[in-house]
């Protein structure tokens, strides 16, 4: 499965693929404070464990800063 991560192409040896299943490889270390899109919509933390992947799906992992 190839897919794009903040504007990154990355191939994954499985053809289903939760977001859970994507963080735990691509982000093991980075998994709070963060918001995911796929394909411009945002998906609550909560379906992340169910909502699956496409083949070319575009996400965007969006990170928490702190600042002004």
């Amino acid at each position: 499965m190839e897919l794009l991560i903040n504007n990154q192409s990355v191939t994954f040896k499985s053809d289903t693929l939760s977001i859970q299943a994507m963080l735990d490889i691509q982000k093991p270390n980075m998994q709070k404070g963060i918001a995911i899109a796929v394909n411009n919509i945002v998906i609550p933390r909560m379906q992340w464990d169910t909502y699956m992947l496409n083949s070319s799906d575009d996400i965007l992992i969006i990170t928490a800063t702190q600042g002004g």
